[in-house]
């Protein structure tokens, strides 16, 4: 698993912004940034819908008078899930980001093999990245969400 002070490493993403299907690296995103970025299992799953995506969106004004300039929502996903998803809960202001292939999961050592359910996936977490840089690194265990919700990280910033 990545080490907190560790920078993030080099992968591509996808996202919609404006309709409009983007491609981008872990660079694009956090240089000179600081991100608050949480991930879930899977979209539209009972937990990540009814309780961890819906804390950021509430609280994504909080965040930004902390000093963060993005809040990112990561599964391992494909993007038109994710944008579906991010409509569904009204998570206009934050990057719904596709790891369609699990490269970002993986390279963290945050993958879970779930079988049936979905095979690869993201284990659940939140962390805060400056620059580039992780900073804070909030990993649930299984079947738990007690440390990345929303309220837990802005206690953090």
């Amino acid at each position: 698993m990545i080490d907190v002070n560790s920078k993030l490493p080099s992968v591509e993403f996808q996202y919609f912004a404006e309709g409009e299907m983007i491609t981008a690296t872990t660079e694009e995103l956090f240089a000179g940034k600081k991100v608050v970025m949480f991930a879930v299992p899977g979209a539209f799953t009972p937990t990540c819908s009814n309780t961890h995506l819906p804390g950021y969106v509430v609280n994504y004004d909080k965040f930004i008078a902390k000093g963060i300039d993005t809040v990112i929502c990561l599964s391992v996903n494909d993007a038109f899930v994710m944008d579906a998803w991010g409509k569904s809960q009204n998570a206009e202001n934050i990057i719904m980001l596709a790891d369609g292939g699990a490269d970002f999961t993986k390279a963290i050592g945050l993958e879970a093999e779930t079988g049936i359910f979905g095979g690869t996936r993201s284990r659940r977490y939140a962390m805060v990245v400056d620059d580039g840089m992780l900073q804070v690194l909030n990993v649930e265990e299984p079947k738990q969400f007690e440390v990345s919700d929303a309220e837990t990280i802005l206690a953090l910033l």
